[in-house]
């Protein structure tokens, strides 16, 4: 199911996730979101950067779990939480998080 940003086609998986890594820009991170009618606003890029740093160091995509303990962590309890991290991505933190930031499903997502 192709997407199609400033007129380039976008390959992606049956579930939206990006064929390619190297696809990705912030232009097909909005207009992922758009499809899933989510506006991204700073705080949802803070998770998304994040993510992708993560990545970048461990080459492995989080599941909720570490992904809630890691950005306590990193951003502070208030933001290390459920809670908001459903607040953000109400179809899982996770799942849609690394969606959006051009990454791979998490191992353990459904």
């Amino acid at each position: 199911m192709p997407i199609t940003v400033a007129g380039k086609t976008i390959e992606t998986d049956e579930e939206g996730y990006l064929s390619n890594r190297t696809d990705w820009n912030e232009e097909v991170a909005k207009e992922m979101a758009k499809a899933d009618n989510c506006d991204l606003s700073q705080n949802h890029w803070e998770v998304l950067n994040f993510l992708r740093e993560y990545y970048e160091e461990y080459q492995i995509a989080p599941a909720v779990r570490v992904l809630t303990k890691a950005i306590g962590k990193k951003l502070g309890a208030d933001k290390g939480n459920s809670k908001y991290l459903y607040e953000l991505f109400p179809y899982g933190p996770a799942k849609q998080a690394c969606k959006y930031a051009g990454l791979p499903k998490p191992t353990g997502c459904v």
